[in-house]
């Protein structure tokens, strides 16, 4: 599924639009960005509470398709203008981490 679909379908609140051809392929779950830096597959659906610039760091390493910061946690101002600068989408929800994941799971595989 391609970011601007997911974007259009899913329901959360856009902060930023990021590459809206990337291609999203799978969703990951974590909160600690050393685990994420080396697990969070390219072009997943990223869902995590971390709204930080690091999170956005660690999404350009990997490659990842998104971000989704569930919970209701905050988005640092500094996150959201990096996020804007190096083309990441982000999202935000007050759904669960869980919740979130399975609602993106069923929209990529259906």
């Amino acid at each position: 599924m391609k970011l601007s679909e997911f974007a259009e379908v899913c329901g959360f609140e856009v902060i930023t639009k990021g590459s809206e051809d990337k291609e999203l392929t799978d969703v990951y779950c974590c909160d600690l960005l050393s685990f994420a830096m080396t697990r969070n597959p390219s072009g997943s659906v990223w869902v995590t509470v971390m709204g930080n610039v690091n999170t956005i760091a660690v999404a350009v390493l990997t490659e990842g398709g998104c971000i989704v910061v569930a919970e209701g946690a905050a988005i640092d101002e500094s996150a959201v203008e990096k996020a804007e600068q190096q083309g990441v989408a982000v999202f935000r929800t007050d759904m669960p981490v869980f919740d979130a994941a399975l609602k993106a799971h069923g929209l990529l595989k259906g």
